[in-house]
């Protein structure tokens, strides 16, 4: 049991178990009942995806955007969510992710160290 983090729209893998989509959109010209079928998510949880301020960062100035975005993530409404994630990482199988394909530039690498940081067990 374990939790990944990976880029929606990819092929799933064996076990992965239910993916909850960590954006703040939902992916374009994709009708809602086929979010899971093209391999998206299954949950949309947009409460720990970077604002719309934060995102505007991300392109300027990447260590301003990491600032704000973990400053949004330990707010309590964030940071219980983390702590859940962390928590189900020890019994069950899940994924977060976010369509970004470079994970280095996107907010699921702070994603990742933040659930790391709960406890969560991830997987590689």
């Amino acid at each position: 049991m374990a939790l990944r983090v990976l880029r929606l729209g990819t092929p799933r893998a064996k076990g992965e178990g239910p993916r909850l989509g960590t954006v703040r959109r939902p992916p374009r010209g994709v009708k809602k009942e086929d979010y899971a079928k093209r391999n998206f998510y299954d949950v949309w949880v947009p409460e720990l995806s970077p604002s719309p301020a934060t995102i505007k960062l991300a392109g300027k100035d990447w260590g301003r955007f990491s600032k704000a975005y973990e400053r949004e993530m330990a707010k309590p409404e964030a940071a219980r969510l983390l702590e859940i994630l962390a928590r189900l990482s020890h019994d069950a199988s899940f994924s977060v992710g976010c369509y970004c394909e470079d994970e280095s530039r996107c907010h699921r690498s702070i994603l990742r160290k933040l659930l790391l940081e709960h406890g969560a067990l991830v997987d590689r």
